[in-house]
């Protein structure tokens, strides 16, 4: 079977346009032949996003950025992934515009959430979020130190100026006054610290016996430290505090009336008894003195004792009790 001329036409042309398809795709950075998944992002600012520019996910690159357009309606610019992976993206995966380096220009990243199962399809909406990058980093930190820098700025000229003002012809000889004035205090140190140093050498011995006996001092003290360090007054204290501890317990059986002792303190008909006894001791001694023939009657002649005469005022005998 022969092809006739314009069948050969047809194909030849045919294949032409079906090869200037696939180039134009292929230049566009798409292949007609692969499989490939279209996702939307919506953002308010692309931050310089070129288009063609390279989607990555954990850094690998899987698709570019296919196209970028304006929404009339809101304002907001559509941005088209063009996606080339068999890796499941949910629908809750954001999308974040971010800058790699100071000379790559911006790049979109797929976040993907793992916790949710739902799978994206193809035409469908994903989270857009913009990451400062390096450049705007750097200049959003710079700025406050470029604030305090043109403060300390100003008043450091405010600080020259003031200077300035300052040191003028009289200030300066003012100035000059002063360094003269601290110059000579500094020659009459100068001669002070060579006086000390001759008074330290003309005393040095005294000095040496001086620290000598700070020596024989410490010497001393330290052998009176080891001294009541093996004296145990560790023992010694332990042994005090029984002994106070047994005083207490005595008083407080004391006050408590118990043993003979206590019962003595506490009994208040004892205490009476006793005081009645010395009140009639007393009015003895006291007859005794005043009437000592009622006691004792010598008789150097052989006569006979006295009959007892009864007192006119028997004290004793009216002693209440």
């Amino acid at each position: 079977m022969k092809l006739t001329r314009e069948i050969k036409t047809a194909i030849l042309v045919i294949s032409a346009i079906l090869l200037f398809i696939w180039g134009y795709s292929f230049l566009k950075g798409r292949d007609i032949f692969a499989n490939y998944k279209t996702f939307y992002v919506e953002y308010d600012n692309v931050e310089g996003l070129p288009k063609s520019a390279p989607v990555t996910l954990n850094g690998l690159i899987i698709g570019k950025v296919n196209s970028i357009k304006l929404d009339a309606n809101t304002g907001k610019l559509i941005v088209e992934l063009q996606l080339k992976t068999d890796f499941p993206i949910s629908k809750s995966s954001v999308a974040s515009i971010y800058e790699p380096g100071f000379i790559a220009g911006k790049q979109i990243a797929i976040l993907p959430n793992f916790t949710d199962k739902t799978i994206a399809e193809d035409g469908q909406k994903l989270q857009g979020e913009t990451k400062l990058g390096l450049t705007a980093s750097l200049t959003q930190k710079l700025a406050p130190t470029q604030e305090k820098l043109e403060k300390v700025l100003v008043s450091a000229n405010i600080l020259i100026s003031g200077i300035n003002n300052v040191l003028d012809k009289k200030g300066q000889e003012d100035i000059k006054n002063s360094l003269s004035g601290l110059n000579k205090t500094i020659e009459q140190f100068h001669k002070a610290s060579g006086s000390l140093n001759t008074i330290l050498d003309e005393n040095k011995g005294q000095i040496k016996g001086v620290v000598s006996n700070f020596n024989k001092v410490s010497s001393d003290f330290s052998k009176i430290s080891d001294s009541l360090n093996k004296a145990n007054l560790g023992k010694t204290a332990k042994d005090l505090q029984k002994t106070l501890a047994n005083v207490d317990k005595m008083m407080a059986n004391l006050q408590a009336g118990k043993g003979t002792m206590g019962k003595m303190l506490n009994d208040e008909a004892l205490y009476n008894n006793l005081a009645k006894t010395s009140k009639e001791l007393e009015l003895l001694l006291q007859d005794v003195r005043l009437n000592p023939t009622r006691y004792v009657n010598v008789s150097l002649f052989g006569k006979k004792n006295k009959p007892y005469v009864e007192p006119v005022k028997d004290t004793v005998s009216k002693v209440k009790n």
